[in-house]
């Protein structure tokens, strides 16, 4: 792809997704509907997607960043359900929706629609985890989707392989799938614990920021290009490291956790407007050489293979969440008792993404023996309907969805009580370590000033428990709100002042930018992000 028009695609993808910030409809959604759009303007260059590019270069960062923001300790809590998932539900979809698909469609081989099984069997990750955040799941629900959707992937390209081997005439076998499953699930897990603990060494012994970013921005590609050359599974390299990074993240220095946090947040906001751009422009590459599939056929093909995907889901969904309480004391102890509501909605966000478009792409032409890959054309277009299918389809009913099934939401009161309690215990901490400090001569700081560190302090620890209080009759706000803002009008203030005086020719850039980094470094301090 040459510069100008993967510019384009950039600029354009991220100014949709902006535009989208702004509507009721979830950026996925609109980004996909926009490529599907300009796919036919004139002068829109063809954007043919290439596996090659979106394996190693776009599935590492976007597994990562998404494992980096997950909780290690939630998903090990949902161990099973995201196992069940992740591994049983691909297998299963497999195998129905390729059976399904050979019944559907005449002259469709077995093998060729195992592979179609296969590729539109994961759940995608960025699909799952970008409809989450703007709707609001019930946080045991949103572990599970997003545990599921980190791990399905290594599954499902697995049995890619194995049913493409069938497929081509490589004389794949039950004996050499399972092995080649354990090589790719077990050795990918096992590069990822290779490299974290040294990954992790090298970036809390690093001292500047910018190198440590540059590292962290490296890891993903790294992780996944070497499972990759040992034929082990680089997703599940690439998430075991990113998981380990997340949960030690608290080792590393403050400076690169502001900048880390900046940049990623950057990164997975370019990639994913891209993804579901590229989604919606492959329409046009995928519409070609239907031949005699071409019209009503193909259309009723599409709509069945979609009804087959949504069902199967729902068939493996219920029965793995009821059945084990029913069988296991034991699980029915350590688990919360799951509601229907809960399965529907688990069942009912299965979107597919890019990763099922790229597995697709990656088909071969020919087969040994210089053959055409049976209905590969076909695939491609049964793989494309059901991707903006589930998008379409799903994405957007499943926000009324979850209003009409009235799903308990995160209990904002408790978790805010939480975090005033666990603000209360540090900084006790913090005030014995403080008191202990002033009491070495070596530490003597003249009385205001050790005030002031007391006042920061006690500042700190009251901010959470005002949230918890009353707020304003006339905005709204609660203390700690206007609190903020005032400050932040204040320290606005004081950044016009270093402009004009530098307009002026009192001060110099340099100075400036070393003035106004001061403000932004104490203004970030003061005005984290709320959770």
């Amino acid at each position: 792809m040459h510069v100008m028009p993967l510019l384009l695609l950039v600029a354009g993808s991220a100014a949709i997704a902006a535009a989208a910030r702004r509507t009721p409809v979830p950026p996925p959604l609109l980004l996909v509907a926009a490529g599907l759009v300009f796919a036919y303007v004139p002068g829109v260059p063809d954007y043919a997607l290439d596996p090659h590019v979106v394996l190693p270069l776009m599935l590492p960062p976007l597994l990562y960043t998404a494992a980096v923001d997950s909780s290690y300790l939630d998903l090990r809590a949902q161990l099973r359900p995201v196992a069940l998932l992740s591994v049983g539900y691909v297998l299963f979809a497999t195998l129905v929706v390729g059976w399904a698909a050979y019944q559907i469609v005449p002259g469709l081989p077995l093998t060729a629609a195992l592979v179609l099984g296969a590729v539109v069997a994961p759940p995608d990750a960025v699909a799952a985890t970008a409809i989450a955040r703007r709707v609001g799941l019930p946080s045991r629900v949103t572990t599970i989707l997003q545990g599921e959707s980190l791990v399905n992937d290594a599954t499902a390209i697995t049995a890619y392989r194995v049913a493409l081997a069938a497929a081509i005439g490589e004389g794949a076998t039950w004996a050499g799938g399972i092995g080649e499953f354990l090589l790719a699930a077990v050795g990918g897990i096992g590069i990822g614990l290779i490299l974290m603990m040294p990954i992790h060494w090298l970036r809390t012994h690093l001292k500047e920021a910018l190198l440590q970013n540059t590292l962290s921005l490296l890891i993903p590609f790294a992780a996944y290009a070497v499972a990759e050359e040992v034929h082990a599974s680089g997703v599940l390299a690439v998430v075991v490291v990113a998981l380990y990074l997340g949960h030690r993240a608290w080792e590393v220095d403050f400076a690169t956790r502001l900048q880390e946090e900046a940049v990623w947040k950057m990164v997975a906001f370019v990639l994913e407007s891209a993804v579901f751009a590229l989604i919606g422009l492959q329409l046009p590459v995928v519409l070609e050489g239907l031949g005699a599939y071409e019209g009503v056929d193909a259309a009723w093909y599409a709509i069945a293979v979609f009804l087959v995907v949504v069902v199967t889901r729902f068939a493996w969904v219920y029965p793995g969440t009821f059945v084990p309480r029913l069988l296991s004391a034991r699980i029915r102890d350590r688990e919360p008792n799951p509601t229907w509501k809960g399965a529907f909605v688990i069942s009912w966000a299965g979107m597919r993404g890019v990763v099922s478009l790229a597995i697709a792409f990656s088909i071969p032409l020919t087969m040994e023996g210089g053959e055409e890959f049976p209905e590969r054309n076909l695939v491609l277009f049964l793989t494309f309907t059901t991707v903006i299918g589930t998008l379409v389809v799903q994405g957007l009913t499943l926000p009324p969805l979850i209003r009409l099934l009235k799903l308990p939401g995160r209990d904002v009161q408790a978790e805010t009580l939480a975090e005033a309690n666990a603000q209360a215990q540090a900084s006790r901490v913090a005030q014995q370590r403080l008191e202990g400090l002033l009491e070495d001569e070596r530490n003597a700081l003249p009385p205001p000033l050790a005030d002031r560190l007391r006042m920061v302090l006690e500042r700190r620890q009251n901010a959470v428990w005002e949230r918890l209080g009353s707020v304003n009759p006339v905005t709204g706000e609660t203390v700690d709100d206007t609190y903020r803002r005032l400050s932040r009008e204040m320290i606005s203030a004081e950044r016009e002042m270093f402009v004009r005086l530098r307009d002026g020719r009192y001060i110099d850039d340099e100075m400036l930018r070393t003035l106004l980094r001061r403000l932004d470094l104490e203004e970030a301090a003061a005005f984290r992000e709320a959770e």
